[in-house]
């Protein structure tokens, strides 16, 4: 399969999984509830859908790759996802009652990517910076690295990342016995990548090392979740493909989620269980997927045609 087939497949399968996000917002899928606070007892339910939703819709427009349609839908995604955080003032709450708390920036960063700015959020995340306490806050690598990488993104540049420092701290800078990676170090492995790289538009930003030790194991990793089936995770390690430099995967991991991906866009999560049957259900169980799925058409596209448009 040439080259074009697989770039064919990557913007088919973004394409509708991003079609099957915005007609799931449509249908009022992945609303905050009426009662939210900024305290968000449980945030992973709570707003994190919208960060990813966001994530994949600023990415989309960052990169400039898709058509006007997508382009289209992406921006209807952002301006929903902005409205339901208040324009940005439930961040900014957030943020001011939990002083050591990361996600209002990592969800903030992918509307300002956009343009949608919250100039006081700013002021207060480059006030909060300066305090001893923030930079204390025990927290694992791979949320540092998309710390710093918000930070980047944003412009807060008020004190600069040991970005070599940030790098070593990771399972995949250590390069260790690659039949050792679990689902779990799985996820940390591709994060490490999308934040030092900043989602496919720096792609110098992965040492050297790392990227050889990736570009040696991407593939056996990608057969061994193809044959779990895996799918969440294999559409991830599709976006590090092409994080990277020139892709090594093949066609393999693309083709297996064009033939899951449904007619309407929804890419199952994995072969575990069936979809439910139910359309909200259906959403809160394989919305990551389809983000998953328009990151990767996104990016994979990006990078073959020069990289990303605009380097955030």
């Amino acid at each position: 399969m040439t080259d074009d087939q697989r770039l064919s497949i990557a913007q088919q399968i973004g394409s509708r999984a991003m079609a099957w996000l915005h007609a799931s917002h449509e249908r009022g899928f992945g609303r905050l509830p009426d009662n939210v606070t900024v305290d968000l007892s449980d945030p992973n339910n709570a707003y994190k859908p919208i960060a990813e939703c966001a994530l994949a819709a600023s990415l989309v427009l960052r990169d400039g790759v898709t058509g006007p349609r997508d382009a289209q839908v992406a921006r209807d995604m952002l301006d929903f996802g902005w409205s339901q955080l208040q324009k940005g003032n439930l961040l900014y709450e957030r943020q001011l009652r939990h002083l050591v708390m990361t996600d209002p920036l990592e969800t903030y960063v992918h509307f300002a990517r956009a343009g949608y700015r919250h100039p006081a959020l700013e002021e207060l995340l480059a006030s909060l910076s300066r305090l001893r306490s923030v930079h204390a806050v025990e927290i694992l690598p791979g949320r540092r690295l998309a710390v710093a990488n918000a930070r980047r993104v944003v412009g807060l540049a008020d004190r600069p990342d040991d970005w070599a420092a940030l790098a070593a701290g990771t399972w995949l800078s250590a390069t260790p016995e690659p039949w050792a990676m679990d689902w779990m170090t799985g996820y940390h492995i591709t994060h490490a990548v999308f934040h030092l790289t900043d989602w496919g538009a720096r792609p110098e930003g992965l040492p050297e090392p790392m990227a050889d030790f990736v570009r040696a194991w991407l593939p056996v990793w990608v057969d061994i979740w193809l044959e779990v089936g895996e799918w969440d995770l294999v559409g991830e390690l599709l976006v590090v493909d092409s994080c990277i430099g020139e892709p090594v995967t093949g066609m393999q991991g693309w083709e297996a989620l064009a033939a899951v991906q449904r007619e309407d866009g929804l890419i199952p999560r994995d072969s575990s269980e069936p979809v439910s049957e139910d359309p909200a259900q259906a959403f809160k169980d394989h919305e990551h997927t389809a983000v998953v799925g328009v990151v990767a058409g996104t990016v994979t596209l990006s990078r073959a045609l020069g990289g990303a448009a605009v380097a955030a």
